[in-house]
């Protein structure tokens, strides 16, 4: 066999689709389970929807998510140029030899003969389909508007009749009637190719075997095929994959704010959680692992596993990935990455970042959680005495009021003020007070906190805040209580 070559061609219209995304994590796998070739190609011929920067987007992702790439725009390799505008020479020599060979010609239609069609079609409820009116023109008449310079466009001349069968590797053979296809456009007035031609002519240029696409072009495919037949050229092989949905009716879309990679980077996600969770959107693994790091997911990749259906795209199982990999981190990884995000609402110098960060990491699941679940280190917020209310604790106003009035000299007797020596403390009250824990420490980590739910209990807190200003919120506590009872 010869060697797999697959291409993740993106357009650079300014952020990466989390299905685009998934579409290049397919084909690297793909290409890399077979030892083969992944090559980036940049299609930026739609100079309507190009975004300044948009490429730089695509490489920083990409490189991000390690899909490195073998052959591409800044790397190089023996099939450049990478990037589509700098390959406009060749796609109108394309386009003329189908012309010679009878599978395409010139079509010198104006933009209000086609407009007329479509709306005629359109009252008669016919599917808009370009009639082939220029199909037949004589070679005199070619030759006169050709001379004249009549503007025109070269279209495919797809057969009139019979079928055409094209193999896809998770759909299976599918044949359509050649009667429904449209004479597609090749190359547009202003010599450029439209994307269904050029796509044909680089992957086969660059000796692409294996192409993964969204199965929106599926009604493309035998058009695609027409003209590698045209040309006498093999096909490569097709894995069309499903939509990624937002439910059962809806796309995924850029306005829900979880459609690209930047916008879940933006949310607090790992790369490499947001990686494992698009392998899942549509390919289902062997056993029962659904973790996988990316060498792990070429070893595992199988087309197999791809999905017909579409993906639904479910928020609270990437956040379960992500906590996973946020648990499996080193605490000084953690540390790196989360501070920024203590320090939107947590501005104290002496606070023990360390502490601080070994008490969040196994209730993080995502990092912008972090700033609301210290933002009351700075300042104790106004809170309702209800928080002491809590059945599962067993606590009442009046249960909390005794707990902190007890509380209180214990803490104020504390010479060495450490998370050992609170804990020690705290933990021998209780013994003599003959409760359960959360009658003692849950009224602290109120008072504490302004929370029912906090990194870290009121040990802990009462270590990350300091000895007088863990009094100080004690006291404010048993005053607000006092004065409900």
């Amino acid at each position: 066999m010869s060697e797999v070559r697959t291409r993740f061609a993106p357009s650079p219209t300014g952020y990466m689709h989390i299905g685009n995304l998934r579409t290049a994590l397919y084909t690297y796998l793909l290409a890399k389970k077979q030892g083969g070739k992944f090559i980036l190609r940049i299609e930026d011929t739609d100079r309507e929807r190009y975004v300044d920067g948009a490429v730089d987007v695509i490489y920083k992702t990409l490189r991000d998510c390690g899909l490195n790439w073998d052959e591409g725009p800044d790397v190089g390799g023996d099939y450049g140029p990478y990037i589509q505008s700098e390959r406009m020479g060749m796609y109108k020599d394309y386009a003329e030899d189908l012309v010679k060979k009878g599978e395409a010609y010139y079509c010198f239609c104006t933009k209000e003969r086609l407009e007329e069609l479509a709306a005629v079609q359109k009252a008669s409820n016919i599917s808009p389909m370009y009639d082939r009116h220029c199909r037949h023109l004589s070679k005199e008449e070619i030759e006169k508007n050709l001379a004249d310079g009549v503007p025109y466009v070269i279209r495919q001349a797809i057969p009139e009749e019979g079928s055409t069968t094209f193999h896809d590797e998770i759909y299976g053979d599918i044949t359509v009637d050649n009667s429904i296809l449209d004479d597609q456009i090749l190359l547009k007035t202003d010599g450029m190719p439209t994307y269904n031609f050029a796509n044909v002519i680089d992957d086969h240029t660059m000796k692409i075997t294996h192409v993964v696409r969204g199965n929106e072009y599926l009604s493309s495919a035998p058009k695609y095929n027409l003209l590698y037949k045209a040309f006498g050229w093999e096909p490569p092989m097709y894995i069309h994959v499903e939509h990624i949905m937002k439910d059962a009716q809806h796309k995924l879309a850029k306005r829900d704010g979880d459609a690209s990679f930047q916008d879940l980077m933006e949310k607090g996600y790992l790369t490499e959680a947001v990686l494992n969770y698009i392998l899942l959107l549509g390919w289902a693994p062997k056993g029962e692992n659904e973790i996988f790091s990316l060498s792990e997911m070429i070893e595992a990749f199988d087309l197999s596993g791809i999905s017909k259906s579409p993906a639904i795209f479910d928020p609270a199982k990437l956040k379960a990935i992500n906590a996973h990999y946020v648990r499996a981190m080193t605490l000084e990884d953690f540390v790196k990455i989360a501070e920024p995000y203590i320090r939107k609402t947590c501005t104290r110098e002496d606070i023990d970042i360390k502490l601080l960060c070994s008490v969040l990491q196994p209730r993080c699941e995502v990092f912008t959680d972090i700033p609301e679940q210290v933002d009351f280190i700075d300042k104790l917020p106004e809170y309702p005495l209800d928080l002491y209310v809590n059945k599962k604790m067993k606590t009442t106003l009046e249960t909390s009021l005794d707990a902190l009035k007890q509380i209180l000299p214990v803490m104020e007797s504390i010479t060495d003020f450490t998370q050992d020596s609170i804990h020690a403390a705290l933990f021998a009250l209780i013994e003599k007070m003959g409760v359960k824990n959360g009658v003692v420490l849950f009224p602290l980590r109120v008072a504490l906190s302004g929370k029912q739910f906090t990194p870290g209990g009121g040990v802990e807190l009462s270590t990350l805040l300091g000895k007088e200003e863990s009094l100080s919120r004690i006291r404010k506590g048993i005053e607000l209580l006092s004065a409900a009872v």
